[in-house]
C-alpha cells in the first residue's frame, strides 16, 4: 500500500474497506454504544457521549463508558431530561474529565432538549445552516455546537475544554468528526445513519495520529500536523476515490495503521 500510484493505493484502500467495515468492527469500536438503543434521542446522546470519551487506550475509555451508560441506568434520554446538578451525586471521571464537566456537560444538554426544544440534530443542523460562501460546512456546525456548550456562567474547567474540543484551536476535531460518520452515513453495518442534514459527501474524514500517519505513507497527505487542514487535504483527496462517500475510507485507514495489515 505504501506508493505514490493513487489506482494502487485506490485498489487496496477499497480492499481494506470491504474486510473492515462490517459488524464484527462495531464491538471493539465505541461505535458500538449507538446500537444498544433504539429511539433517536437515546442513540444521538449515546452516540455524542461516546465520541466525546473516545480518547487514550481503548479498552479503558469503552469500560468508562459502560460504566457512564449504567449510571444513566441506560436510559440517556431520560437521565439528561431529568438531570438536576444540585441532586448529581457521583465520583465518575475519566483521566482529564472530571466530576464539575460531567455536571455542566449534563445542565447545558439538558437546556438544549428541555429549554431549547432542540435535539442535537437540530443543534447541529442549524450551525450547518451558518455557513457562509467559502467556508467549510461541517466546520461551521461544530463550531456552532461548541459555542452552544460553551455559554454557561459557570467556570469552564481544562477537562470540559478537552471534552468539547473548539474548532477555533484548528484541531483535526477527530472526534466529531466520527460522531458525524455514524450519524450520517446510511446503508452501513456500522454507522446508524440517522440524520439527514448533512450528505456523506460532504463528511470529512476523522483524523488520528494512526490515519495521519498511514495517510503519509501512502502518499495520500502531504501536510506535517494533524490539524484541520490535514483534513481538508485528506478528504478532498480521498473525495478522487469515491465523492458520494470518501469517510468510508476512514475503516480502512484505520485498521491499516492500528494493526498495521501487511
Amino acid at each position: 500500500m505504501i506508493t505514490l500510484d493513487k489506482k494502487t493505493v485506490k485498489e487496496e484502500l477499497d480492499r481494506l474497506c470491504a474486510r473492515y467495515e462490517t459488524s464484527d468492527f462495531i464491538k471493539d469500536d465505541p461505535v458500538q454504544f449507538i446500537h444498544l438503543f433504539k429511539k433517536p434521542e437515546d442513540i444521538e446522546i449515546a452516540g455524542f457521549i461516546s465520541a466525546l470519551f473516545a480518547f487514550g487506550k481503548r479498552e479503558m475509555f469503552i469500560k468508562k463508558l459502560f460504566s457512564l451508560f449504567n449510571l444513566m441506568e441506560m436510559r440517556p434520554y431520560e437521565f439528561v431530561l431529568n438531570f438536576d446538578k444540585q441532586a448529581y451525586v457521583s465520583d465518575f471521571n475519566y483521566r482529564f474529565i472530571k466530576p464539575d464537566d460531567l455536571i455542566l456537560f449534563f445542565d447545558i444538554l439538558k437546556k438544549l432538549y428541555s429549554k431549547d426544544k432542540m435535539t442535537l440534530e437540530e443543534l447541529f443542523a442549524k450551525g450547518f445552516e451558518t455557513h457562509l460562501s467559502g467556508q467549510n460546512k461541517v466546520y461551521c456546525a461544530l463550531q456552532y455546537v461548541c459555542d452552544y456548550f460553551y455559554n454557561t456562567d459557570s467556570k469552564i474547567e481544562a477537562g470540559y475544554k478537552f471534552m468539547l474540543s473548539n474548532p477555533k484551536n484548528k484541531g483535526a476535531m477527530k472526534r466529531m468528526n466520527m460522531f458525524l460518520r455514524w450519524m450520517i452515513r446510511k446503508n452501513s453495518p456500522v454507522d446508524i445513519g440517522i440524520w439527514s442534514f448533512l450528505a456523506p459527501s460532504e463528511l470529512l474524514i476523522p483524523l488520528d495520529v494512526h490515519v495521519g500517519n498511514i495517510s503519509r505513507s501512502a502518499g495520500l497527505l502531504n501536510r506535517k500536523q494533524n490539524d484541520f487542514k490535514a483534513v481538508i487535504e485528506l478528504t478532498d483527496i480521498l473525495k478522487e476515490f469515491d465523492p458520494d462517500d470518501p469517510v468510508k475510507y476512514d475503516f480502512a485507514l484505520f485498521g491499516y495503521g492500528v494493526n498495521n495489515i501487511k
